[in-house]
């Protein structure tokens, strides 16, 4: 996915200036003055908004209505602020270029009119700029100054070519650094406009891709930076696509697949606010480190009610830092792992070994295995999770007591049969239910559950992995032993969540304890206004003046509790992370060949609508509980209704790191083809064969000759990861192979192959992923012999 930064300028650098940058310098201030106008409106406008306070809960629901408006209008200004307009194209006015009703001509405000333009132009010529934002001149008939990229009339900038102009005569790339135009490069897509702007022989010129390999070289910055300026045909198609089921974006190295999903829910979001806005979008990348590389990208794109995370922080209050192995992983990740959960839950509900016997108001009352099966039994049949079937389990106990009780106490009382009646029965059933001695016995047989608390006791004994083992190995079972009960990983997220819905959540006390503090608060509500209605100088009883107007004329005790409950303000995204249930209007899930069966089922839970878009490369696939096949992961949620679109352009990876790359992916698919490099650097990869002693040295020798701009990865095996941490630094990265996945650098220098292939059971594709991180220059690093499928290596 290319790193599209802007054109950076050494200090002291300036721009060489011609009659194109002076023109377009003119119409940028007037947008930038602009953007000044609003955003000191959004300003002062949420300052307004923060001073008011009190009213009626409607007055507060809008006020949080503005607050949140404005809030997000100035973070969508402070995002357009670098890079605010970077293109223009000039269409003739008769075309229908990007929608079905032509446009009126954009232009700058009336007082403030850019030079004319410098190349010769008709009289039906329509111009339109595109950036960030949209932008309207308020003080000349709301007449467009700046088209928003993902609007339908901008999208010819990126579609149309030489030989489907869509009425395009001209395509201008303009690159800025703050607030100044640094450069303009033109595209003519058609011979008579360029003969007449006298631009055949420019750098520009007929179908130009400068301002692609312009940003395309530029040195990475260890973010990365949106693509809007260059979105390619095929990326376009993608981002804009109307399909409303699951979308499958598969792309070999370098192709943009990550880019084009972030657009893709910039784009969305954009197009179905009402309906995004209040659902939101989900994002789940692969790791932490992928996820803070892209996270810039919708912030500067004017969206920031995103949510992103990774599969292992999905589950709300759990942050996934152990590593498990790549074998726990793989049976963790397993649709098998549902039968151990399902009787890991069975498990605790337990009937006792012997008779217990309990005292109750004097009697003896005798919990035993038959009264305890027979609850059980009422409670499994209900078909409840366990925390909500345990009511069930209880009623049946204490029920089965009372009755005990009842025929001890009868035959106390008359020797015969109890001659309680059912409001008795009812009466000691009750009291039964609030003795503490009962409540600890009846209680431990089935007792209220948490997820954690279910996997945790389950993973750390392994008579507890024995009894719920049910299809899995011995081997299996004794591979998910853990023998200290700490933090989780990214592979038990899926399992906790499974565990939530087997589980369920009794929420009714919270509820009743909700209930009291409500009614505690209309209780003081309503000694507040009887205190203002007692304090009134008439006397009650005597005949009142209708006119005067007494507190509980204007409002009642529970309106004036309403007002008194004041909730925290949290975006979209925040409430959706607190909420395990939250259901999402659309998710995206890069590298999707990583998740597993069980991480399928945790998405598939948080998009009922099945309105995704899934964005991987199985050729890429490094887990072993990962995928090799879409439509095995995705048939069984929603059958037929998925369609396959694939990026075929590499952007990343030159072509000479991709040509040793293409062997790797040879050998893991043979029928597979390598994505097509759209440029060469002149740097053909090179294997540096040491000792092992002086491996490491080796290393830093090559990264410390690293000395231009940009970023540097260090990839090795884990058993070599803490050697090499020490050369880490702001410009430098050490890194597994599932580690810098999805991320790009400058350089890389991969050490040991050999052992990167022999540390997972798909050890050649986790090779395809370490070869292909590099934007410029490849070094390997080695002792031992190279594996054969590197033989293109020099």
């Amino acid at each position: 996915m290319p790193d599209l930064t802007q054109d950076r300028l050494a200090p002291g650098d300036a721009p060489e200036r011609t009659r194109e940058t002076e023109q377009e310098q003119a119409y940028l201030t007037v947008l930038y003055n602009r953007l000044d106008e609003m955003r000191a409106y959004a300003r002062d406008r949420l300052s307004a908004v923060l001073l008011e306070s009190g009213g009626t809960p409607q007055a507060r629901s809008e006020r949080e209505s503005f607050n949140q408006l404005y809030t997000e209008d100035l973070a969508k200004y402070d995002a357009a602020e670098h890079g605010l307009c970077f293109g223009r194209i000039d269409i003739a006015a008769d075309s229908d270029a990007g929608s079905a009703e032509p446009s009126k001509p954009s232009k700058p405000s009336k007082s403030s009119e850019p030079p004319e333009p410098s190349e010769p132009s008709d009289a039906d010529e329509e111009r339109r700029y595109i950036g960030r934002l949209g932008i309207l001149d308020e003080k000349d008939d709301y007449e467009t100054l700046l088209l928003d990229w993902r609007a339908p009339l901008a999208r010819p900038f990126y579609l149309a070519t030489t030989a489907t102009p869509d009425g395009v005569r001209l395509r201008r790339h303009i690159r800025s650094r703050n607030r100044t135009v640094t450069a303009v490069n033109d595209e003519y897509l058609s011979l008579d406009a360029a003969r007449r702007a006298g631009a055949i022989e420019s750098d520009g010129g007929v179908g130009s891709e400068s301002a692609l390999l312009t940003a395309l070289n530029a040195a990475r910055t260890g973010h990365m930076n949106d693509i809007v300026e260059t979105i390619q045909h095929e990326q376009d198609a993608i981002i804009r696509s109307e399909h409303k089921s699951v979308l499958v974006v598969q792309g070999g190295p370098g192709t943009g697949k990550t880019a084009v999903a972030l657009h893709r829910a910039a784009y969305l979001l954009y197009t179905y606010r009402q309906q995004l806005a209040k659902s939101g979008v989900l994002i789940i990348g692969p790791n932490t480190a992928f996820l803070d590389y892209i996270g810039q990208v919708l912030p500067s794109l004017g969206e920031t009610g995103v949510l992103l995370s990774t599969i292992g922080n999905l589950y709300p209050g759990v942050r996934a830092t152990r590593e498990d192995s790549l074998r726990a992983g793989e049976i963790k990740g397993s649709l098998r792992i549902l039968d151990v959960l399902k009787r890991a839950v069975r498990d605790r509900q337990t009937v006792p070994s012997a008779p217990v016997t309990l005292s109750f108001d004097g009697y003896p009352v005798t919990l035993d295995r038959k009264i305890v099966t027979k609850a059980r039994g009422r409670a499994r049949s209900s078909r409840k999770p366990h925390n909500l079937a345990r009511p069930i389990f209880v009623a049946a106990v204490i029920d089965a007591l009372a009755d005990q009780l009842a025929a001890t106490m009868g035959a106390d009382l008359s020797g015969g049969p109890s001659l309680l009646s059912a409001a008795d029965l009812a009466e000691i059933s009750d009291e039964m239910r609030a003795d503490a001695a009962i409540q600890r016995a009846v209680g431990g047989l089935w007792p209220m559950l948490t997820p954690q608390e279910v996997l945790a006791d389950l993973l750390a004994d392994p008579q507890r992995i024995e009894r719920a083992g049910g299809s899995l190995t011995p081997e299996e079972r004794a591979e998910l032993v853990r023998t200290d009960n700490g933090d989780f990983g990214p592979s038990d997220a899926p399992l906790l969540d499974e565990l939530a819905e087997l589980l369920g959540v009794d929420d009714a006390e919270e509820r009743e304890r909700s209930r009291r503090r409500w009614r505690a608060k209309l209780a003081e509500a309503q000694d507040a206004l009887d205190i203002l209605t007692g304090s009134a100088p008439q006397d009650l009883e005597d005949e009142l003046d209708p006119e005067i107007l007494m507190a509980y004329d204007l409002i009642d005790a529970s309106q004036l509790a309403e007002r008194q409950d004041v909730g925290a303000r949290q975006t979209t995204a925040e409430r959706a992370a607190g909420d395990r249930t939250w259901t999402y209007g659309h998710v995206i899930v890069d590298e999707a060949q990583e998740l597993s069966e069980m991480a399928w089922r945790m998405v598939m839970r948080r998009i009922p609508n099945r309105w995704i878009t899934v964005v991987g490369d199985v050729a890429q696939t490094g887990d072993p509980a990962g995928t090799s096949s879409w439509q095995r992961m995705l048939e069984p949620y929603v059958a037929q209704r998925w369609k396959l679109t694939e990026l075929t352009v590499n952007y990343r990876t030159p072509a000479e790191i991709m040509d040793v790359a293409a062997d790797v992916l040879t050998a893991i698919d043979p029928p597979a083809q390598a994505p097509r490099s759209i440029r060469s650097t002149g740097n053909p990869p090179r294997a540096y064969q040491v000792s092992v002693d002086d491996l490491v040295g080796k290393v830093e020798k090559l990264v410390a000759e690293e000395t231009g701009p940009g970023t540097t990865a260090v990839i090795a095996p884990q058993a070599l990861l803490a050697e090499l941490a020490y050369l880490a630094d702001d410009a430098v990265r050490v890194l597994t192979v599932h580690e810098a996945k999805g991320l790009e650098f400058d350089a890389v220098y991969l050490v040991e192959p050999d052992a990167v292939i022999a540390d997972s059971p798909r050890g050649l594709n986790d090779l395809y992923v370490a070869l292909t991180r590099a934007t410029q220059r490849l070094g390997v690093v080695h002792s031992e012999p190279l594996p054969g499928v590197l033989h293109a290596l020099r």
